[in-house]
């Protein structure tokens, strides 16, 4: 739960300061403001002559400077001072004396630079140059940020403003402006920051500046990304780095490439942060930037550490420290120390990590940097709790939660929480562990909501880092018996999950919510923040009556599970309207299945003593005996049937339906392919896999009358090539078959074969029917929806994301009988499984039907001749499968209904099975129905 994500940014902020930015690294890295000099031409007469090689001269170090040559912009700089001291020029000493600090500021030689622009300001006010005191005051503000001395340089930037609004320079507001911006930024100040910094932009925009204009967005990213505003931080960054391309600045260039690998790096996108800063390097190599240099090589051992790169992360680190010692950084020093610390942490050398840290907590202090602060304190608290410490670690914590608050840090506040949950719990206090699990988890979710306009792996990085939260909060509450608050995260796990595979999910009204707090662990809360805020330690929180007596109606409460009864009472009555149904939640933890059952009556819990790993190998073995076609797969069958259905057969009663909403790997096996030792789950009940309760609208009805859009691809074979991978794809014979008996058996089919089954013609059509059925070839990739498609018979694509933009509003059933559909070869965590099933109830279809493995050409035809008889003959589309299963598996073709029109014949080639072996489960079990099918 460590924060120690102390990057330290470069922001290309627009002509004036450059400063640090948030804890973590990052230098906003601003042009200093130079004046205009109108360069003469010799008349006559020496003085003339050597005023003019002076103007040549400091026009030629101007240029240097441009092109990031500091130092023989040094050079010239030193040589037209000479010249304009031994004739007298006062305006040329001036400008020299200004351009010489601003060369020594590139060079990150600060002291230096202030030295040389305390002796310009005064000869500007002597001839009364305002514009030259103007840029004079900026330039000295900018000198004193990078010594991390941001109130003397918010001092200077203010005497300078006013002087550029008196001359009209509009130029010159805009970068003090963006300075100031720069400077609120520093001292934690975000909301500050953006509204200096969008005054300027405008400014720079009128008056065509487009490195101003670049070094502003630059900002603007750095301070949303400091209130974990992810998505608005990448979005400014991308449009800053074009300009600093287009106008060759290396510098600005840089800045941005590191910040984009922060950015990347706080969303837990730790191999694409290290691609941007490496490339970011050797740009502030090329231009002897010791801040640049110093804040990429930080950068990069916190990528590194966060990868469990220890070695490699203290290589770099080591490397940063004397930069920043030697520019006397100390914000820079100060998330060094802070990184160093973390990595001898996760070497669990807790008490090098901490003298690390005390170090950096001194330094953030001193240079008020409320960010800085807060990450330390907590990374502390951290360190203590890992030996053991936690009165101590919870200090710590509590001198960090208002600093995060002010700030308005969600996510380091919810990491915070996080902590203090996890601290709380090994001290035996479920109770209040659970109340900041889950003001932890809300606090994440509303980061969530924020980023789902950033690419699709940016997404998936940070569900991943903080799914581990969400567990751990699931194994406390069932530990606990509270099971329908379990069932609450575990919806939640199951919305990321797939939101983790489309990157498009906006979640549903219960998840958009968050978790639901009682008013006890509200009050609790809100007594503890109170408590903190005064002063007051965790001991005298713990002794206050009225915490003791919030605890005990916690405890209460939860032997009664009277939490939220509007939610249990909706899961409960959906379920009564469905006719004995129940909802089944496996959750796969490290040491154990636990096993949740909502039923008309109320909740259960049972827990399964077998490891994940364990698990995951009989889910192996099982997949391939089916696959196989092995009779010993009744064996492996009936070992899963012990672990998820046997302990709570009490339970289940006159149950006829099963929701099911399973976890993991568990997406792979299909339920109704388990078996009691007498015979198989398909022949007790139907089975209806879920995404999640909520995401599922039970009370829109079937369409009364079949009207079926189908497809086929019977004829020709198509080469698919999608990233690395080649696809050959030869047509389906039996899939002809198919789709003409239903268009003989349902009169209003319209149905397309081979190249007339294109996507144009489908996509027209595609409202029109109450069934979409589609007998082709089709892949879903596990983690890659934008490769995962489904192949027409022309030889068009679509995938799941093309799928989102279909309109199914009237549509009841999506059928894929392809040759495989929702899962790959390759098994991941099931999520395409749910990905697929949800992408298709956001077109408005109540359900779709996919297949779990590879499938046989033939016998899916006899399948989907049974299932639509049985659909004509008035059952709902869970409960024809089953009997289309029921009647592969008994050979019985009665159990479809009355008016019979299925058989089992099948023009076989050679290898096609016969009809004797229909009834092994890889014929009848690979096809699964997901969403609303009752």
């Amino acid at each position: 739960m460590r924060h120690s994500a102390m990057w330290f940014w470069l922001i290309a902020a627009a002509a004036v300061a450059a400063g640090v930015q948030r804890p973590g690294l990052s230098a906003e890295v601003q042009n200093p403001h130079l004046v205009e000099v109108e360069v003469t031409v010799a008349q006559s007469g020496s003085t003339e002559d050597r005023k003019a090689e002076a103007n040549h001269l400091f026009e030629q170090g101007i240029q240097q400077y441009q092109r990031s040559q500091f130092r023989e912009a040094l050079h010239s700089g030193e040589a037209a001072l000479a010249i304009y001291r031994a004739i007298e020029d006062r305006q040329g000493q001036a400008n020299a004396l200004m351009g010489l600090g601003v060369a020594y500021w590139a060079l990150s030689d600060y002291r230096e630079a202030i030295a040389y622009l305390e002796q310009a300001l005064p000869l500007f006010q002597a001839i009364e140059d305002r514009q030259g005191q103007a840029s004079v005051l900026t330039n000295l503000g900018l000198s004193y940020q990078s010594l991390n001395d941001y109130r003397g340089a918010i001092a200077y930037y203010e005497q300078a403003l006013p002087l550029f609004q008196t001359i009209e320079d509009r130029q010159g507001q805009a970068s003090v402006l963006s300075s100031l911006g720069i400077a609120y930024k520093s001292l934690s100040d975000y909301r500050e920051a953006i509204a200096y910094y969008e005054q300027a932009l405008p400014l720079f925009q009128a008056t065509e500046n487009r490195q101003g204009q670049a070094s502003v967005l630059s900002s603007l990213g750095i301070a949303h990304g400091s209130l974990s505003d992810y998505r608005e931080e990448i979005a400014y960054y991308e449009q800053a780095l074009p300009l600093f391309q287009a106008i060759e600045d290396r510098q600005g260039q840089a800045s941005v490439l590191n910040n984009l690998g922060i950015a990347h790096g706080s969303l837990s996108d730790y191999r694409r942060a290290i691609a941007y800063l490496e490339q970011a390097l050797p740009l502030v190599q090329a231009i002897e930037d010791r801040q640049g240099q110093a804040s990429v090589l930080n950068n990069l051992g916190l990528a590194y550490k966060s990868l469990s790169d220890y070695r490699r992360a203290i290589a770099y680190l080591e490397q940063a420290l004397p930069l920043f010692q030697a520019i006397e950084d100390r914000q820079g020093q100060a998330s060094v120390l802070t990184n160093l610390g973390g990595a001898y942490g996760a070497l669990s050398d807790y008490r090098k990590e901490i003298t690390y840290l005390e170090q950096a907590l001194l330094l953030f202090q001193a240079i008020e940097d409320r960010r800085g602060q807060a990450s330390t304190l907590m990374n502390l608290g951290v360190a203590y709790g890992a030996l053991s410490d936690y009165r101590g670690a919870i200090a710590y914590y509590e001198q960090a939660l208002p600093l995060f608050q002010a700030i308005e840090d969600r996510s380091g506040e919810s990491t915070l929480l996080n902590g203090f949950g996890i601290l709380l719990a090994r001290q035996d206090q479920p109770e209040l562990a659970i109340a900041f699990y889950k003001a932890s988890v809300n606090l994440r979710e509303s980061i969530r909501a924020d980023l789902q306009e950033l690419p699709e792996d940016i997404q998936a990085s940070y569900t991943e880092s903080i799914s581990e939260s969400y567990r751990e909060l699931v194994r406390l509450l069932l530990e606990q018996d509270r099971v329908l608050e379990a069932q609450q995260v575990l919806e939640l796990l199951r919305v990321q999950e797939i939101d983790e595979y489309l990157r498009d999910m906006r979640g549903n009204d219960q998840t958009a919510e968050g978790l639901d707090l009682w008013e006890a662990e509200q009050q609790l809360l809100a007594l503890y923040m109170e408590m903190v805020e005064a002063g007051q330690g965790f001991d005298a929180f713990l002794n206050r009556p009225e915490v003791q007596a919030f605890t005990q109606q916690l405890q209460r409460n939860a032997r009664g599970q009277n939490l939220n009864p509007e939610t249990l009472a909706r899961l409960q009555n959906d379920l009564k309207q469905l006719d004995n149904a129940v909802l089944l939640y496996p959750l796969i933890l490290e040491d154990r299945l636990e096993l949740v059952l909502v039923t008309p009556e109320g909740l259960t819990r049972e827990t399964v003593a077998i490891d994940r790993v364990q698990l995951n190998q009989l889910i192996a073995t099982f997949r391939t005996d089916i696959t196989g076609r092995k009779p010993e797969v009744e064996q492996s069958a009936q070992q899963l049937y012990d672990l998820l259905i046997r302990p709570l057969e009490p339970y289940l009663g006159e149950t006829q339906t099963i929701l099911y909403a399973a976890d993991g790997q568990l997406r792979y096996v299909p339920l109704a392919a388990l078996h009691d030792g007498e015979q198989w789950l398909a022949q007790r009940f139907n089975v209806n896999l879920i995404t999640a309760a909520s995401l599922t609208d039970w009370g829109r009805s079937q369409s009364a009358d079949l009207s079926v859009l189908a497809g086929a691809f019977s004829e020709g074979n198509y080469q698919v090539v999608v990233g690395d991978r080649t696809f050959n794809f030869d047509g389906l014979k039996f899939a002809g078959l198919e789709v003409e008996r239903i268009a003989t058996d349902i009169p209003a089919t319209k149905a397309y074969f081979n190249e007339d089954f294109s996507r144009v013609a489908v996509e027209s059509q595609l409202g029109n029917h109450s069934i979409v059925h589609f007998a082709t070839h089709a892949e879903f990739v596990v983690g890659t929806p934008h490769e995962s498609f489904i192949l027409f018979g022309n030889g068009d694509r679509v995938n799941l994301q093309d799928i989102a933009n279909w309109s199914l509003s009237g549509v009841d059933l999506v059928v894929l009988s392809a040759c495989q559909t929702a899962v790959s070869g390759e098994l991941g965590q099931g999520e395409e499984i749910l990905g697929f099933g949800y992408q298709i109830q956001r077109t408005g279809a109540r359900a779709a039907i996919a297949s779990l493995w590879y499938v046989n050409d033939g016998s899916t035809q006899v399948l989907m001749n049974a299932f639509y008889t049985a659909l004509q003959n008035g059952y709902s589309p869970t409960e024809a499968l089953r009997r289309a299963q029921q009647a592969l598996i008994e050979g019985d073709l009665a159990l479809l209904g009355e008016d019979i029109r299925a058989d089992f014949e099948l023009i076989t080639a050679g290898s096609e099975p016969s009809n004797s072996t229909l009834s092994h489960p890889y014929y009848w079990a690979p096809f699964i129905l997901i969403g609303n099918g009752l």
